[in-house]
C-alpha cells in the first residue's frame, strides 16, 4: 500500500530554502577552517627575494678599519708625504735635508779683554779687526739644523781661525726665516811678524783654545734652492800660548816673555752676510 504525503506549497518552499543553506555553509571559510588543523601542512618553496646586507658601521662619517693592515713602506711614505705637506704649507716650501753657505762680513775681537797673561807679546796687539769669510754645511731635520763651519778672520797682526760644530733651530714665516745658533769648537791663532823685533820667528808662538758662538739670522728663500741672509754672532774665547825659544837676535824682554807660556780669554763680534744652497 503505497501512501503519498503532500505537502502544501509553501511547507515545499521552506524545505527547499533550508536545504540551500545547509548546502552553503559546508563550502563557507568559517567550516574550512574547522577542518583545516587536522589536514597536514606542506613545505612551501623558499621565496627568491633576499634582504640587503646590513650597511658598514659608522659613526660622525667615521668608517671602522678595514682588517688588511698597510705594510710598513707604505706607513714610511705617507709619513714623509704629511712631512713635506706641513712644510710646504708652514713656509712655503717643500723638505730640506742638506745645505751649504757661504759667508762673508767685519769682526772685531779681543783675545784678552777678560783675561791677559802674557798671551801675546813683543808689540803684537791682542786686538784687531777686519774682514771675516766662512763657509758652512750640514743637515736638517725639520726645524733643526746640525753641521759645521768654518771661519777666518784677517787682522793686521794675526790670523784667527775658527772650526766650530754648529746645531740651529729655525722658525719658519714663508720666505723669512729667522734662525739661531750655537757653535762650539776649535780655534788658533797665526801671527805674523812682528815690526821692530829683529829675527823674531812667528813660527816658534803657538797658540789655540776653544770657541764658543751664538748667532742670530735671518734669511731670504728666493726660492726652495736658494736663499740671502744677514748674520750677527758673539764669540767667547779661551786661548793658551806654548812658550818656545826665540833666537838670539830678538831683544831679551821678548824673547823671555815667549819662553814661557800665556793665555788670554777675550771675545769676537761678526757681522755679514750669507748665500745659502737647500737640497
Amino acid at each position: 500500500m503505497v501512501f503519498a504525503l503532500r505537502l502544501s506549497p509553501r511547507t515545499e518552499v521552506l524545505l527547499v530554502g533550508l536545504a540551500a543553506a545547509a548546502i552553503s555553509s559546508i563550502g563557507s571559510p568559517a567550516t574550512a577552517r574547522a577542518q583545516s588543523p587536522q589536514s597536514p601542512a606542506y613545505p612551501s618553496a623558499p621565496s627568491p627575494y633576499q634582504p640587503p646586507s646590513a650597511p658598514p658601521l659608522e659613526a660622525g662619517g667615521l668608517r671602522p678599519p678595514t682588517s688588511s693592515m698597510p705594510t710598513a713602506p707604505r706607513a714610511e711614505s705617507e709619513t714623509l708625504e704629511q712631512l713635506e705637506r706641513a712644510e710646504r704649507e708652514d713656509a712655503g716650501r717643500g723638505l730640506e735635508f742638506f745645505w751649504v753657505e757661504v759667508e762673508g762680513g767685519y769682526e772685531y775681537a779681543s783675545l784678552a779683554a777678560f783675561r791677559s797673561d802674557a798671551l801675546l807679546g813683543a808689540g803684537i796687539d791682542d786686538s784687531g779687526s777686519g774682514l771675516a769669510l766662512g763657509v758652512g754645511a750640514g743637515v736638517r731635520v725639520i726645524f733643526l739644523t746640525l753641521g759645521g763651519r768654518f771661519r777666518l778672520l784677517r787682522a793686521s797682526a794675526w790670523d784667527l781661525w775658527t772650526l766650530d760644530a754648529e746645531v740651529g733651530l729655525h722658525l719658519p714665516l714663508g720666505a723669512l726665516e729667522p734662525s739661531f745658533t750655537f757653535a762650539a769648537g776649535y780655534a788658533w791663532l797665526g801671527v805674523a811678524g812682528v815690526d821692530g823685533v829683529p829675527g823674531f820667528d812667528s813660527d816658534a808662538v803657538d797658540v789655540a783654545g776653544v770657541d764658543a758662538r751664538l748667532g742670530a739670522n735671518l734669511d731670504y728663500y728666493v726660492n726652495p734652492l736658494l736663499s740671502f741672509g744677514v748674520r750677527a754672532s758673539f764669540d767667547a774665547l779661551a786661548l793658551w800660548r806654548s812658550g818656545g825659544a826665540q833666537p838670539a837676535s830678538v831683544p831679551a824682554q821678548a824673547a823671555e816673555t815667549y819662553a814661557r807660556d800665556g793665555d788670554g780669554v777675550g771675545f769676537g763680534v761678526t757681522f755679514g752676510a750669507a748665500a745659502g744652497l737647500h737640497f
